[in-house]
C-alpha cells in the first residue's frame, strides 16, 4: 500500500514537472516570436554637428522611450561591413531608419529638422511613429 502511494505521488510530481516546462516553453516561444525593434543611423565618416545630434537624440529617446525593446546601431556608409545592410535596407545616404519586421520608418527629415533646435518634438515624433509599427 505505501508503495502504491508513494509511486502515484512520484508519477503525479513528473507530471506536474511535465506540465510546468511546457507552459515555459511556451511562453519564451511567444516572446521571441515578436519581433524586436532595429534602428539604425546610417553616417559618413566625417560628421556634422547635426549629425552628431540626431544620432545622440535619436539613440538617447528610443532608449528612454523603449529600453530594451529597440537595438540602436549606427553605422558608417563608408565601411566595407555596412553595405550588405544598407543595400538590403536601401539606404543610399545619410538615413535614421526604424525597422520592425517588414516595417520601416524613414525619420531623417525630421531628424535632421529637430534634432538639435528643438528634441522635445523630435522625441514626440520618434514615439508617434514608433508606435505605430
Amino acid at each position: 500500500m505505501n508503495k502504491l502511494i508513494f509511486l502515484s505521488f512520484a508519477l503525479f510530481c513528473i507530471m506536474g514537472s511535465f506540465t510546468v516546462s511546457a507552459q515555459t516553453a511556451k511562453k519564451e516561444t511567444a516572446a521571441s516570436a515578436a519581433p524586436m525593434i532595429e534602428a539604425y543611423y546610417f553616417h559618413n565618416t566625417a560628421r556634422c554637428v547635426t549629425c552628431r545630434a540626431v544620432e545622440e537624440e535619436a539613440k538617447a529617446d528610443l532608449q528612454s522611450l523603449y529600453g530594451n525593446q529597440v537595438v540602436f546601431k549606427s553605422l558608417d556608409l563608408e565601411d566595407k561591413a555596412t553595405k550588405p545592410i544598407a543595400k538590403k535596407l536601401e539606404v543610399s545616404g545619410q538615413t535614421l531608419l526604424v525597422v520592425k519586421g517588414s516595417k520601416k520608418v524613414n525619420l531623417t527629415n525630421e531628424g535632421f529638422m529637430y534634432a538639435r533646435t528643438n528634441p522635445k518634438k523630435f522625441k514626440e515624433i520618434i514615439k508617434e511613429k514608433v508606435d505605430a509599427l
